[in-house]
């Protein structure tokens, strides 16, 4: 029987001795994608900030997704490990994990093409492609399913990811994807995943729609609508300013397409037709 290999987004190729039996995800979204896979049971550690599935509570913390324990994670013996690239603490953990004799897949992901692609490989590396193909029929045909209620409108969308030192979603983002595939059209045209804007420039992008997210990034959210300096904004004076869940939104996964979902409805409701006071 062939060994299980693949080639991930850093270009390495990971090849293993016999399909994953015990896991370790530095990214919470790769539990996820195990859950629904049906392989929950192969994950045996878990970081701080993942709780989901409700099956992996219990299991032994090894650290944060950018500071993983090195000890921790061998002490639970993995043959994989498995890890989003982002900033360089990321990566350099993974590194080291492969230096250590883990071997560590790494997986870029900032489209809905990538998720699936991610999705197929930790099929192959757990030896269930068939559960993947399945996960991923599943969810792309929920994605379809609401990119289909998209009016031909395509409004303007800010996707606030902090406040204060204002930081906007750019179109390097799996956020801009979300945006995109539920009708809307990203207000911020960089090409990088996050982007430091002055509120001048925001009044000046005058979005249709604003999405403030909550989460560890952003613990304090508030609507635009609760902040003066912005009472000039389009998505203000229509009602259309939101507060959504970081977990959701921002952190590429399964639930991007509950993103999507939940996007496509708000873009769906009727801009108020009197202007806040």
């Amino acid at each position: 029987m062939a060994r299980p290999a693949i080639v991930d987004d850093l270009g390495r190729e990971i090849v293993l001795a016999a399909p994953a039996g015990r896991i370790v995800a530095l990214y919470g979204a790769f539990n996820e994608i195990l859950a629904g896979m049906g392989l929950a049971g192969r994950i045996v550690a878990r970081t701080e900030a993942d709780a989901d599935p409700a099956s992996i509570a219990a299991l032994p913390v090894i650290g944060t997704h950018m500071r993983p324990n090195l000890e921790r994670v061998l002490a639970v013996k993995p043959d994989l490990a498995l890890q989003l690239a982002g900033r360089g603490e990321s990566l350099e953990a993974a590194e080291k994990l492969s230096a250590l004799g883990v071997a560590t897949a790494t997986f870029s992901i900032s489209d809905f093409p990538g998720l699936f692609s991610a999705i197929r490989r930790i099929g192959v590396l757990t030896g269930a492609p068939e559960a993947a193909e399945a996960l991923c029929n599943a969810l792309q045909k929920r994605l379809d399913a609401a990119t289909s209620t998209a009016g031909a409108a395509r409004p303007r969308v800010f996707f606030e990811a902090r406040s204060g030192s204002l930081l906007g979603a750019g179109k390097g983002s799996m956020v801009d994807a979300v945006i995109t595939a539920a009708g809307g059209t990203n207000a911020v045209t960089q090409d990088k995943k996050l982007v430091r804007l002055a509120d001048e420039e925001l009044l000046r992008l005058a979005p249709d729609v604003c999405l403030t997210q909550r989460g560890p990034m952003n613990p304090e959210a508030r609507p635009m609508a609760e902040r003066p300096e912005y009472a000039a904004l389009p998505c203000v004076a229509a009602g259309r300013d939101y507060v959504v869940e970081e977990a959701v939104f921002s952190r590429p996964g399964p639930r991007s397409v509950a993103a999507v979902e939940e996007l496509a409805r708000l873009l769906a409701q009727k801009p108020a037709p009197e202007v806040r006071p």
